[in-house]
């Protein structure tokens, strides 16, 4: 069956083109979905040149949303907010198009940027190298419910939240609706955190509004002494999966360990109340995340180079270079 490519520099036009096979019914995953990439495009990427490119046969369609990232190079139309990035596909043989994808990309562009990924894909027809850049923790509940889970933390962390209720109490609030005045206290707790400034506020507030609208928003905020808001958790509930995609508190309140107490209740909610079968932590190597969760899977970054092309071979010579410039670890 014949195959046709097309390019997009428009999400409208996508649209267009895709119907609703990019939309929630038919996307399982948040990172697949044309809202998610307005939402990049609107608040992270405005000014970035789209690359967008599709290829079809008979009901199978693949996807690939990168932006020029300088002439004959791609990189994904992706931000620190994104926790995973992969081809969007759509029917039931669209993997089979993979490889005319990767090849159809080589007719554009000499370098090929692809992350994060939950493997480390080659490009065919491509020279590829790959790197692990950081860890996905995740918990898998297996029908267990909180009071299995919680008996089986460490008991520094069980002790510290037990002693933390008595000796710092906060009152505990899980937001489904979007409530501008909780996000506001959930902007000011993060403000006063020890998280780096935050790169697009107006990105997650149109997330959670987006979010509550669509039935997956958690948002948990834990209240001290007057109603002050001194931690906050940003979650999102969907197809079994709960994801953490931020959690802060202030660090004026460090001492009650507001940010445990909050995680103790966000985590009974989502296990006795929305039953997940996995719990997310997202990205990154904070040893805090192993004390609530207990499974790292890699995070991999590919580098894809076209070898027939000068941009190309010079890529792979760096590359190679690279690694032979590696100290070689002994014992």
């Amino acid at each position: 069956m014949p195959v046709s490519v097309e390019w997009y520099d428009d999400l409208d036009a996508v649209a267009a083109d895709a119907g609703d096979t990019l939309d929630r019914a038919h996307q399982p995953w948040l990172y697949g979905r044309l809202d998610w990439f307005r939402l990049t495009r609107e608040h992270v990427l405005p000014d970035a040149k789209l690359a967008i490119l599709r290829i079809r046969s008979g009901e199978a369609t693949a996807w690939l949303f990168l932006i020029e990232s300088a002439p004959r190079r791609a990189a994904p139309l992706a931000s620190w907010y994104t926790l995973r990035f992969a081809p969007v596909l759509h029917g039931d043989a669209a993997a089979a198009l993979l490889p005319d994808l990767y090849r159809a990309a080589a007719r554009r562009f000499d370098v090929l940027e692809l992350r994060p990924l939950d493997a480390p894909t080659m490009p065919e027809g491509w020279r590829s190298f790959a790197r692990r850049t950081s860890s996905n923790w995740t918990l898998e509940t297996n029908g267990r419910n909180f009071a299995t889970y919680w008996a089986e933390r460490p008991a520094r962390t069980r002790n510290t939240v037990l002693r933390r209720m008595k000796s710092h109490p906060v009152s505990i609030e899980i937001h489904r609706d979007f409530d501008p005045a909780a996000w506001a206290d959930y902007e000011a707790v993060y403000a006063e955190s020890w998280k780096p400034q935050e790169g697009s506020p107006a990105f997650l507030r149109a997330l959670a509004a987006q979010e509550a609208a669509a039935g997956t928003l958690r948002l948990g905020i834990a209240r001290g002494t007057g109603g002050r808001a001194v931690a906050a958790q940003f979650w999102l509930i969907e197809r079994g999966i709960a994801t953490i995609h931020k959690l802060a508190h202030r660090e004026s309140a460090k001492s009650g360990s507001p940010g445990s107490l909050l995680s103790h209740a966000m985590f009974r909610a989502a296990i006795d109340g929305d039953q997940v079968a996995r719990i997310d932590f997202g990205l990154g190597d904070e040893p805090y995340k192993v004390e609530w969760v207990d499974t790292p899977h890699p995070v991999w970054r590919v580098d894809a180079y076209r070898p027939a092309s000068w941009r190309g071979a010079i890529g792979v010579a760096r590359e190679v270079a690279g690694r032979l410039a590696r100290p070689v670890r002994r014992g």
